[in-house]
């Protein structure tokens, strides 16, 4: 399945995308993509519905983030190998974490706000994972069974507040507006293999990224494993898995940063897309 939340900020509603791409209302069944209605059973039971019988919602309306109430928003750093190269950085002995603030995450197609004083705002696509049953101390071979889905994430980075400001990589993750997440949450089993997925991103028409998750440093049960070791995680938790290269910080001879008037596309196989404008906050 792919789910969705649509509408104002503040007030999205549940909704599915049928088989023919329509969007369909699921007011009636869950009052969010959130919390227990990510749980096997919660998803089996919108799984066995006639998205034919459900509301069709007319025109294109905005989607939010597809996941609702957020519990924790967590992040793995230099988790691509080709990535790591590009940065000059070793590879991690474990998963490098770090936090973004929820107040961070906006929709898939939303602006993107560059805050003051930016100056090294940078891209970053990712497969973002949604946990949908409680995690803790489970192994890797048990990890994916705790998984809801899948989704993209722009983990939007400004690199001067990432590295300069005297603090962790969350000083420069957590800006309004840097955790495009959507525009579906496709559900695990749509994910036949979630280190096989070709992902791209572009900036104003040019190819920045291209990438693959089979080059993670950690497979995506290997984080949720040693995470779960480090917290409980929790439905509606998310997991941003690191980026392939191209990051702007990483372009040779000289870095390119975003700057306003600019348009991120993403994409990853199985996905869907998000667009992004970038603009200076007010």
């Amino acid at each position: 399945m792919k789910l969705v939340r649509y509408g104002q900020s503040g007030t999205e509603k549940p909704g599915l995308i049928d088989g023919n791409g329509a969007l369909r209302d699921l007011s009636g069944e869950v009052d969010d993509i959130a919390g227990d209605a990510l749980s096997d059973a919660a998803l089996d039971r919108l799984r066995a519905l006639d998205p034919a019988k459900l509301p069709l919602v007319e025109g294109t309306p905005r989607l939010g983030p597809c996941v609702g109430r957020i519990g924790k928003f967590l992040c793995i750093g230099l988790n691509y190998s080709d990535h790591a190269a590009e940065t000059g950085s070793p590879l991690p002995e474990h998963p490098i974490l770090f936090l973004k603030a929820n107040s961070a995450i906006v929709g898939p197609d939303d602006r993107v706000s560059l805050p003051r004083g930016s100056k090294r705002s940078d891209w970053e696509v990712e497969l973002g994972v949604v946990i949908g049953k409680r995690a803790k101390y489970v192994s890797a071979q048990d990890a994916l069974d705790h998984v809801a889905g899948y989704c993209i994430v722009n983990d939007v980075s400004e690199r001067r507040f990432q590295g300069k400001l005297s603090g962790q990589w969350t000083k420069g993750k957590s800006c309004d507006t840097f955790g495009p997440t959507g525009p579906w949450l496709v559900t695990r089993d749509e994910i036949a293999d979630p280190q096989a997925l070709d992902m791209t991103l572009d900036l104003n028409g040019e190819r920045m990224q291209t990438g693959n998750t089979a080059t993670m440093v950690f497979s995506v049960a290997e984080i949720v494993a040693h995470l779960s070791g480090l917290m409980t995680l929790h439905p509606g938790d998310v997991i941003s898995t690191g980026t392939p290269p191209g990051v702007g910080m990483g372009k040779k001879p000289d870095p390119i940063y975003l700057k306003p008037g600019d348009v991120m596309e993403l994409w990853i196989d199985g996905l869907g897309r998000q667009r992004q404008e970038v603009v200076e906050d007010d």
